[in-house]
């Protein structure tokens, strides 16, 4: 049984080290046979938010914006890398979340963060972890938490040196509490309708 996951990730740096850590969340749930896409904030480049994708009358949408709608709402589920900035989330993660609402609802979300530190971007995840709820989407408790990034994966997301090594044990248990909850929704979604 193959699985639509978008992985998400929102740093607009030069020099992006978060991307390291999507690529490595891309190809390890791919490894697994399911059919998964970086979406990029900065590629899809939205504006800040000013109304959101449910606001526009139909066939008024940005275009980029109308697309994404259609990618979030055809996925089974979401894994958010995030990096930390000042304590908080990543604004661009953020600004590309916010134009959306009722296309995240009754799908499973999972949360990778990073930072350049031993902190690994712990206090953002726990950030995500309520404005993802908050929108529609029940999260996984398994969490993958990367710091030093740097120090952990290579330029095109491989593991290497000691954080790596630990990164690839603890990658299993959260693709398996990701993916299970993936089959749990999309299975209830075809046996009963969301009630709202």
């Amino acid at each position: 049984m193959s699985f639509r996951i978008l992985v998400l990730y929102g740093s607009y740096r030069i020099d992006r080290m978060g991307i390291r850590l999507a690529q490595f969340v891309v190809d390890g749930i791919s490894a697994r046979g399911h059919d998964v896409e970086l979406i990029d904030a900065k590629a899809v480049g939205l504006p800040m938010l000013d109304r959101m994708y449910k606001e526009y009358r139909p066939g008024e949408a940005p275009p980029a914006m109308a697309e994404l709608a259609a990618k979030i709402r055809a996925a089974d589920g979401f894994v958010f890398v995030t990096g930390e900035y000042n304590w908080g989330m990543q604004p661009g993660l953020k600004n590309l979340t916010d134009h959306f609402l009722e296309e995240w609802f009754w799908r499973p979300a999972a949360i990778a963060s990073y930072s350049a530190g031993r902190l690994s971007g712990a206090r953002a995840a726990t950030a995500w972890h309520g404005t993802l709820s908050e929108m529609g989407m029940v999260v996984v408790s398994s969490t993958l938490a990367v710091g030093p990034i740097g120090q952990a994966l290579s330029a095109d997301g491989k593991p290497m040196g000691d954080a790596g090594k630990a990164l690839e044990r603890a990658f299993p248990r959260f693709a398996d509490d990701l993916l299970w909850w993936v089959e749990a929704s999309r299975d209830q979604r075809a046996r009963k309708a969301p009630p709202y």
